[in-house]
């Protein structure tokens, strides 16, 4: 039986003003955290939603790059392609061409998959930074102040796709998982440390992900087909910031501000 949660969520009219919550959002944790204890750890995604959060983060003109505390965050990764950091298709060379080249965020504090290696050892590597950068002892979990997470047109979130050997993995804090349908592996955090996550939220948009949201968030509980239907946060709550397109299949909404709020109850 899937565990109880409730999801709230925020609709803006277009990608811009998601990207724009999902950079206040990204600050906002950053500065709680810091406050609460001394760091914040993040946990982010690739995709076009963070691609321009991450500009508008190091954007001069934006309040963002001079009041985010750099020097206190600690930058993890959701999922990565099996790929060199230079690669087109990485997830971390994205974000360093649109954010790390560009704010002072020490080095020694980005922590990236290391897709290059052979698979299974980039996730025992990426496991074993966790487990010491947590300071983590037996089966205890990291908590991640902010885990940004995406949704494919499939139902797929960080890289736990549809039927495939890691929706299964409970025991392991970062697996490699392949994916027949892409024809290739990837390295992924495991759900149950996606769920222990302080803060979790997805970036949506798109109208061609508005059916599929629909099922993930009001449909028959089948995470095998809908992985995304597996983030169900310890604490209760799951956010989703998203655009009108994508949210057009979802209940009627009230308006808050710029955006329009709705929440439902995922009780299975």
């Amino acid at each position: 039986m899937a565990k109880s949660a409730v999801a709230n969520f925020l609709v803006y009219d277009t990608p811009e003003r998601v990207a724009q919550a999902a950079a206040e959002t990204f600050a906002k944790h950053v500065a709680d955290a810091v406050s609460a204890r001394g760091v914040a750890r993040v946990a982010i995604s690739g995709g076009t939603t963070p691609k321009r959060m991450f500009a508008l983060l190091a954007d001069p003109t934006q309040p963002f790059a001079g009041s985010v505390a750099w020097d206190k965050l600690e930058l993890y990764w959701v999922d990565e392609r099996c790929v060199g950091p230079e690669d087109a298709e990485s997830n971390y060379r994205m974000t360093n061409e649109q954010l790390l080249s560009k704010v002072s965020l020490p080095a020694d504090h980005v922590f990236r998959m290391e897709g290059e290696l052979p698979p299974e050892e980039a996730a025992n590597r990426y496991e074993t930074y966790l487990r010491n950068n947590f300071k983590l002892e037996g089966a205890q979990v990291p908590s991640f102040d902010l885990v940004l997470l995406g949704m494919g047109d499939d139902g797929h979130t960080a890289s736990l796709f549809p039927h495939t050997d890691g929706l299964n993995e409970m025991g392991r804090l970062a697996i490699a998982n392949h994916v027949p349908q892409k024809e290739t592996w990837r390295v992924t955090l495991t759900w149950p440390v996606i769920n222990q996550g302080r803060y979790v939220c997805f970036l949506i948009e798109g109208g061609a992900k508005a059916d599929k949201l629909h099922d993930v968030l009001l449909g028959t509980y089948d995470p095998e087909a809908l992985p995304a239907q597996l983030i169900r946060p310890d604490n209760g709550t799951l956010y989703l910031l998203l655009d009108a397109e994508a949210a057009r299949r979802l209940p009627k909404l009230e308006m808050s501000g710029d955006a329009e709020t709705g929440t439902l109850e995922l009780c299975r």
